[in-house]
Formats: C-alpha cells, sequence, structure tokens
C-alpha cells in the first residue's frame, strides 16, 4: 500500500511523477524517502524501548556492522550500475559514481566524527559509506565522478545533523533508518536535480547547474509527494494496528529480552566450566 503507489509513480508507465519529469535512476525516493520516512512513522507509533535516553544502549557487534557495510557497499554495484538495465556507458558510470559517492561520504564522517568528538570511528565510517550510497542512488546514472563525490559528501554532512537532531529529539531510531536513508534519499533526490547531465545519460535530463532549474522543482514535488504519502500511510497503517492486537511487547517481556520471551532462546547463552 506505501511502496508500489510509488514506485508506480516514479517508474511506471503513465506514472504520474514520471510524466512529470522526475528523475530516479535507482530508488531514491522509491526506496530510501519511502523507507526512511515509513521509518520515521514506525518510531513515532511505537515509541522508545525501556531505558532509552537513560542506559547505554551500545552498538550489538561492531566487526558484524563493518561486514554488513561492506556487504551493502558491493552489493550496491549492482542495485545501482543493474539499473541500467544493460552493460554499457551508462552502468559503467552508475557504478564509478556509487563507489566514489560512498567514499566521499565516509570521509566526510570520519572527518565530522574526528572534529565534533576528537576521535574517528568505525561505526561512524560505516554510517557515512551508506548515507553516500543512499544519496547517489537517484543520481548515479545521471551525473558525472565529481558531482557524485560532492553529493556524497554533502549527504555526510546533512546526515550527520539528522543524527545528531534525532538524539537531541529523543527519536529512539535504533538504526538511524530516517537520518540515513530518510535525509540522505532526499538529499540525494534533489541534488540529482542540480548536477544531473545529459552527457552522462542522454535518456535522463540536465538539472540546476547545467541551465535547467525546472528540474530542481520537479526533484522536490517528487521529495514532497513521497514523503506526505509514506509518512501519512504508514502512520495510520501502524496506528491502526497498534489500536486492534498491538505493536509492543509488555514491559516484562521486553526487560526479559525478546529472545527468551517470544523464541525462549538466546543468541549468546553463557557458558559455565
Amino acid at each position: 500500500m506505501v511502496y508500489v503507489p510509488v514506485a508506480h509513480w516514479v517508474w511506471g508507465a503513465g506514472g504520474w511523477l514520471r510524466e512529470l519529469g522526475t528523475l530516479d535512476f535507482a530508488g531514491g525516493t522509491v526506496v530510501h524517502i519511502n523507507a526512511g520516512v515509513a521509518a520515521l512513522a514506525a518510531a513515532l507509533v511505537i515509541g522508545k524501548r525501556k531505558g532509552f535516553g537513560r542506559d547505554p544502549m551500545l552498538p550489538h557487534n561492531i566487526p558484524y556492522v563493518v561486514i554488513g557495510t561492506a556487504l551493502l557497499w558491493f552489493g550496491w554495484f549492482g542495485f545501482n550500475a543493474g539499473s541500467a538495465l544493460a552493460s554499457g556507458a551508462v552502468a559503467a558510470n552508475a557504478f564509478l559514481a556509487t563507489h566514489l559517492g560512498a567514499s566521499a561520504a565516509a570521509i566526510a564522517w570520519l572527518s565530522l566524527d574526528w572534529l565534533t568528538k576528537g576521535r574517528p570511528s568505525v561505526v561512524g565510517v560505516c554510517t557515512g559509506a551508506v548515507a553516500g550510497l543512499v544519496a547517489i542512488t537517484p543520481a548515479s546514472g545521471f551525473v558525472d565522478p565529481p558531482s557524485a563525490m560532492a553529493i556524497g559528501a554533502g549527504a555526510a554532512g546533512l546526515c550527520y545533523l539528522a543524527v545528531l537532531m534525532k538524539t537531541r529529539w529523543g527519536l529512539d531510531d535504533a538504526l538511524d533508518v530516517w537520518g540515513v536513508h530518510g535525509v540522505g534519499g532526499t538529499f540525494g533526490a534533489l541534488m540529482t536535480g542540480v548536477f544531473a547531465t545529459t552527457l552522462v545519460n542522454p535518456a535522463g535530463g540536465n538539472g540546476l547547474i547545467h541551465g535547467n532549474s525546472g528540474q530542481l522543482a520537479v526533484q522536490a514535488v517528487a521529495v514532497a509527494t513521497t514523503w506526505l504519502y509514506a509518512f501519512t500511510l504508514t502512520f495510520l497503517i501502524l496506528k491502526l494496528l497498534d489500536r486492534t492486537w498491538g505493536l509492543r511487547v509488555d514491559v516484562k517481556e521486553e526487560v526479559v529480552c525478546l529472545d527468551m520471551s517470544q523464541h525462549g532462546e538466546e543468541a549468546y547463552a553463557e557458558v559455565v566450566s
């Protein structure tokens, strides 16, 4: 009900955002804004975990974070370059843009951590890389390599700020889906309207810096529509589910932990010698 209509609007034959001229090469609006804004609605409806903001809630396993990021980064080449639907210049450009966007974002996030916290962070580098991958997704088949790096670095800064604001607002979004995917997808979709060029993809369009200010306006319409639709519908669906059979376990089950209360087993059972 949420994803499919937006996918049709942007990519489907006769979709109104497609007819308007929206550029979304591999899913900045369709996938990332859609999911990120839905995550914001979910975090608001479900609420905070018990102890959130008071008890430390650290990453479960940092080496797994690195492995997961590496798998995402590698898989994203197929996600973005594969959206060209053929092996050729556009696919090669999307492949390179994806790598450069993620690399620039990872370095930018590391630098921001170093400047604001006094030390670089492995989790920060991984988060920055994902923010760059998200932001370059709608633009990868439409922008040149320098623009890809600018989009990645800019997305890192904006997503970094969004994650900080999330903490200040007390929003319990454990994986920063809104801050990285929602905000990163929004930035990437808008920047596609700035940096896109038909020199990269003749089937695309020119953006603001190539003399077409209207493309940025079209991208803004697509962004605003996706935000409004995804948030409103997700919020209503979750509210309905919450009012019927509920979305949360009770406090006792949450304290015991869901592994035990829902499945009767622990991921890391204590070994007693």
